[in-house]
């Protein structure tokens, strides 16, 4: 049974200040004593300076978002103690380095653990060993045996040397004997479970997913957030039997991948909404060849360049407008990590199916966001369906013709080469043997003839995915609807709410295009009162929601800063619109992330 261990840690400092390493070093230790955890990492769009904050939230059941609450703070610089110290809860601790960070005010309660890291490193140079000897102050508070870090540090830098781990070592300990004599650890120990987890990103697991689907070709240009899909899949391509290409902008990127996608092989693509932005053009070319590529969107803060090291879900109508004209798309926004890898399967099974593009709408919120996850979740051999795919020579009955008007809307398919199979694959509107309609004049007839095949394509999509459902009680007083990354918080924030006596339930919408318009209108119509949640300002999925059901719904709770949702501004918002209950839910935690900026 969970024993309700809840533990959130942040580190913060400046860029160049090593946050990271620590980061990794805890991470590792926790899974592997088979705690749940979700890390979000707050940063700047610089290299050097700017703040930092990284926090881990820690729990010994599935763990939603990175939550309200901190329990402890590493204050690598003064900034970071003027800034979050205030903001640790009663029991909590801050550890700083008492030889240059002063520290601040803090809550009654807060114990401050102040490192003299010049006496417990006997002086030494490296401005990063703070780190170090923090990490061995943390787990003695903790109450984790010194071996368990021992270990850690010896995976971390055991490539560069036994002096360098030697030395990792020994300040560490210098920092666990310091805590042990001078500072009180918590009340409740960290945990053990019997099996140990993974951890992975969710761009990682874009492209774990994407070499489980049998993808054979990934191409991309660098642009924050999606850049981890890159470094995935070079790193792992060769034993993954993957080709990699980093095309020149992503225009070419585009277009490479649907050359690639035309030839047969499983092809994707990732980048951010303005390299998006520079691809539609293509997404259309792949609507008319009827070629299934699939583009991932790791959506950040825009217009333009935006905000490149922030989250937000602005691109929804980019996602729905992409291209000019009417064509198939399928578009698709997954919940979180997990979620993200298995939706790459499902997905490229769907485009070669329905022989369309797909665009896969993540954030950065999943995709630089940490999760654990239990490697017996992950199947790395999913069901591979390919459709109607000719892939070897035979009888055509007189010529094949790739774009046959067929009942479903559905054409065979063959692959480029196939004996007795020629075709032209045009951009333009064309006949059912790929003729350029416009080469003999504009023939009306034809036109509406392979507008509709290709609207017909589609006309089975609900059968093969799942329509949303429900979660929570039936008669809730509140139903709360969103789609992709909010999901987590919502499910948090629907804890909260139950603890001050308000019953919530929510709508989590994964599949965006086609939509489940009658599941969505059912749920939306038995609500006592509906308030749709989401990270942008002008209330994007509401639109689309409206459009598509012509339902009104009762509210909105929207978020447009850079930073993601907390639980307490969910529950803030519920309690604003039920207007008489403010004194009973409000401000349940204080919002540490609201001074990021």
């Amino acid at each position: 049974m969970s024993s309700g261990y809840d533990f959130a840690f942040a580190i913060g400092g400046a860029a160049g200040q090593g946050i990271a390493t620590p980061g990794n070093i805890l991470a590792r230790i926790l899974v592997r004593r088979g705690l749940n955890l979700y890390a979000y990492n707050a940063y700047q769009s610089i290299i050097r300076g700017g703040h930092i904050f990284l926090t881990v939230r820690v729990k010994d059941e599935p763990v939603h978002s990175h939550g309200d609450k901190l329990d402890l703070i590493l204050a690598l610089n003064q900034d970071t103690m003027d800034r979050h110290a205030r903001h640790v809860v009663p029991g909590g601790v801050v550890i700083y380095n008492s030889d240059d960070i002063k520290p601040a005010e803090v809550q009654d309660g807060v114990q401050l653990c102040g490192m003299p890291i010049k006496e417990l490193t006997e002086d030494n140079r490296n401005k990063l060993v703070q780190n170090t000897v923090a990490l061995g102050v943390m787990l003695n508070l903790l109450g984790v045996e010194f071996k368990v870090l021992e270990d850690a540090l010896a995976l971390q830098f055991g490539r560069k040397g036994d002096d360098v781990v030697a030395d990792n070592v020994n300040v560490a300990m210098a920092g666990f004997d310091h805590a042990k004599m001078n500072f009180k650890p918590f009340a409740s120990a960290l945990p053990e479970r019997d099996k140990p987890l993974a951890v992975w990103t969710g761009n990682d697991a874009f492209g774990m997913g994407g070499a489980a689907a049998g993808v054979k070709f990934y191409v991309a240009y660098p642009m924050s957030p999606a850049t981890g899909v890159l470094h995935w899949m070079a790193k792992n391509a060769r034993e993954c039997g993957i080709m990699v290409r980093q095309i020149e902008d992503e225009i070419g990127v585009a277009n490479v991948a649907l050359g690639a996608a035309q030839t047969g092989a499983r092809t994707m693509c990732a980048t951010a909404g303005g390299g998006f932005a520079l691809m539609t053009e293509a997404v259309g070319a792949a609507g008319m060849m009827e070629i299934p590529v699939v583009f991932i969107n790791v959506q950040r803060a825009g217009p333009s360049t935006g905000v490149p090291t922030k989250t937000e879900q602005g691109d929804l109508w980019q996602a729905l407008g992409a291209s000019q004209g009417d064509f198939e798309r399928i578009i698709v926004a997954p919940k979180d990590a997990l979620d993200a890898f298995n939706t790459i399967a499902e997905v490229f099974n769907l485009v070669d199916h329905y022989q369309c593009p797909a665009i896969v709408l993540s954030d950065l919120l999943i995709s630089e966001g940490t999760f654990s996850v239990d490697p017996d979740a992950v199947n790395m051999q999913p069901t591979i369906d390919r459709g109607e795919m000719i892939t070897e020579a035979g009888s055509s009955d007189g010529g094949y013709q790739r774009y046959k008007i067929t009942e479903s809307g559905i054409s065979p398919r063959a692959i480029p080469g196939v004996a007795g199979h020629a075709y032209v694959a045009p951009t333009d509107e064309h006949d059912e043997d790929g003729v350029l309609i416009s080469d003999e004049y504009t023939n009306p007839h034809k036109r509406r003839d392979m507008v509709e095949k290709r609207a017909r394509k589609m006309s089975t999509f609900h059968d093969k995915v799942a329509a949303p459902e429900l979660e929570g009680p039936a008669d809730a007083e509140v139903t709360l609807i969103g789609f992709g990354s909010t999901d987590g918080v919502i499910r948090d924030a629907r804890v909260l709410l139950e603890a001050q006596g308000v019953k919530a339930n929510q709508l989590a919408v994964k599949w965006i295009q086609p939509f489940h318009a009658d599941a969505v209108t059912k749920v939306i119509e038995a609500a006592k009162k509906v308030l749709i949640v989401e990270n942008n300002y002008s209330g994007q999925f509401h639109r689309f929601l409206r459009s598509e059901t012509g339902c009104r719904v009762d509210g909105h709770i929207r978020k447009y800063d850079g930073e993601p949702f907390q639980p307490h501004h969910i529950v803030n918002g519920v309690v604003d619109h039920l207007g008489d209950k403010k004194d009973v839910a409000k401000d349940v935690y204080v919002p540490f992330q609201e001074i990021l900026v």
